[in-house]
Formats: C-alpha cells, structure tokens, sequence
C-alpha cells in the first residue's frame, strides 16, 4: 500500500502542475494542448481529492491519539477517523488502478439489425432510443450521424454520436459507461408482423467506438477512396436529386463508411471522417492489445444470436445482462433510459477483475 501512496503523491504533484498551467493564458493560445491539460487535470481530481482527504484524516488520528493521553475521549474518536481513513485508503487504492486509456473519449455508437429481420429493425430502433434518453439523463448531447431506416420505421443501421458537455473526469464520459454496451443484445417479445401471437427471438448488434480527434489518427488522404451517390430511403427509393450521398474506402484496412443521412454532400463527408478516424483508432488499439502481454477483451463484432451479451424479455418485463448475472423486472425503465444499475454492474465486475489481478 505504501508504493500506492507514493504514486498518488506524485500525481498530486502532478495536478499542481497541471493547475498552474491552465491559470497561465498562453496555454490556451494553443487548443489542442490546453484541451489535453484539461483533460488530464479532470482525471486527476478525484484521485487528488481522494488522497487529500486520506492525509487528513491520518492527521486528523494522529493528532486524536496524541491528545488521547491525556483526555480518554480522544481515543474514542482517533478510532473512528482510523476507520474512516481506512475506508479511504482501499478507495484511493482502487481508483489509482490503472483507467483504460480511452475512457475519457466521446463515443460513437453504431447499433446494426441482425437475425430476425423487420423485428430486428425495430429493436434496433428501441436501443437507440433507450441509448438516446440514457444520454439526456446524463447530460450528453447527442447526434445522428447516418441512419438506413427499414421499411416499418425500424433502422437496419445507424450511427450516433454522444459528447459530454466541457472537461469532465474520465469516469463521468461516454465512452466509460457505454464501452459496456459493445456486443449482440437479444430480444424475446411477440412482434408486430405475428399474426398468432407467438413469441420471437431476434438480435441487434451494438458497436461502442472511442472517438478520435484529428490528432489521434493520421489519416493519408492518398489512402481514401471518396465516392459520391443520390440518397436513397427505405425500399431503396431517391430522396435526393443531388450526389449528396458519400462513401469512403480506407485502402490499407479495408475500412468502408458511407453516410446519406444529411443534404449537404460536405456534411456527409464529415460524418463519414467522424466515423472512420474512430473505427480506425479502435482498430489500433485492437492490434496494440493482441500484441501486448494483457489482452484487451474486444467487442462482439458479428450479430450472432449465440454470442450475446444482454437478453430482453418483454412478456416478463425482465433485462439479463449475460456477463455478470445482473437481472432486473423492469425493462420498460431500462428502455426509457434507466441504464444506470445495469451499467454499474459492469463496471463493479470489472473493476473487481482488476482488484484480483493486482493481488
């Protein structure tokens, strides 16, 4: 425990620093690099926080038992900050296990239909608004980036940005609490084309992408292939008279992104970069984790009904997350936003994971 506390002094140092160059105006004469301060200064201030209040506290005891020789009383509270300083040092010492690098990033979500058609649409259609109001209730903004509707209003795939609002810690950001949501989701409901009543099972596939700035990703314009197409609308129909339409082939990985969702051909482009730096950032820290020692589990990249992650039943009411065992009897919350238990779960399981492999 002492090596922890030595690092968090160290990043305590750290912080000050950090603090003194966001006070210095000429910092901010270059966005990019105050950008990155303060985001390395919002990371480090819980964990500063954190063990601030650890040296208190064992100050605070230290000071007790020494006027516990002479007034008994004293004693009685030196145990009850030792307890509360114990408390903070296993806190500190979980919070100073190393952070997935990418947590503090915004996120792109893709979410794909899968085995079971039409009603696969529609569920897809269901996840992204679930992932919609869950973004509301966290105060994120959000944003469609491509969308291809199906023919009843469902989406066969679409693509959503979701930013936080300024500099928050790392824990607060998207991709922190969406990475989670990376993998096939299995659906269990009558749906509207049955005609008996029977009960079907179909899959949609989530995609969670850390997005990348610019400077995350380099991108040779010689290596993309741009093309340009009119819009076309469900059942394949133009709705736009103009090549606005626009696709773009990475060369060296394969990568394809297309993107109709807006009128202007530009802003297509835009999103389909948006999209792109982020598949291929994702992609390098793939390889990076394949080629280190500790493998990063990746997401579930095909939707296949067999490797879910997460089941909905609706004639029970009832949401299973596959991983951790988490279950719950109120899918209609969850479907409104109420992501935050089951979210939770996933992040305690894995921050234990991390407990066990530190010991």
């Amino acid at each position: 425990m002492a090596q922890d506390f030595l690092k968090a002094a160290t990043l305590e140092a750290e912080y000050a620093d950090l603090e003194l160059k966001l006070s210095d105006p000429a910092t901010h004469n270059d966005q990019n690099e105050a950008r990155r301060i303060g985001k390395r200064h919002a990371e480090l201030r819980p964990v500063v926080a954190k063990y601030r209040e650890w040296k208190q506290l064992s100050d605070d005891e230290a000071a007790a038992r020494e006027m516990g020789a002479e007034d008994a009383a004293f004693l009685e509270e030196a145990e009850e900050l030792s307890h509360a300083r114990d408390l903070a040092a296993e806190k500190l010492q979980a919070m100073l296990i190393p952070r997935d690098p990418l947590d503090g990033n915004d996120v792109i979500l893709e979410i794909k239909a899968g085995a079971g058609g039409e009603e696969s649409a529609l569920f897809a259609g269901d996840l992204m608004r679930m992932y919609l109001r869950y973004a509301e209730k966290r105060g994120w903004a959000t944003q469609v980036l491509e969308a291809e509707e199906s023919d009843m209003g469902g989406y066969k795939d679409i693509a959503i940005s979701v930013k936080a609002r300024g500099v928050v810690a790392p824990e607060e950001a998207p991709y922190a609490n969406l990475k989670y949501e990376g993998g096939v989701h299995r659906v269990q409901r009558v749906p509207v084309t049955e005609s008996q009543g029977r009960i079907h099972t179909s899959a949609a596939g989530v995609l969670v992408l850390p997005e990348a700035e610019e400077v995350d990703v380099t991108i040779d314009p010689n290596d993309l292939r741009i093309d340009v197409y009119r819009s076309s609308g469900p059942g394949g129909q133009s709705v736009n008279t103009t090549d606005s339409a626009v696709r773009i082939t990475h060369m060296p990985t394969g990568t394809v992104v297309s993107c109709q969702n807006e009128k202007s051909q530009l802003q297509n482009k835009e999103s389909a970069m948006r999209i792109l730096r982020a598949r291929l950032l994702a992609l390098a820290e793939e390889e990076a984790a394949a080629a280190g020692s500790e493998l990063r589990k990746s997401q579930v990249r095909t939707v296949d009904r067999s490797e879910r992650i997460r089941t909905y039943n609706f004639p029970e009411n009832r949401l299973a997350d596959h991983r951790v065992g988490f279950k719950s009897n109120n899918l209609d919350q969850v479907l409104n936003g109420d992501l935050d238990p089951v979210i939770s779960a996933c992040i305690d399981a894995d921050m234990q994971a991390k407990l066990n492999a530190e010991d």
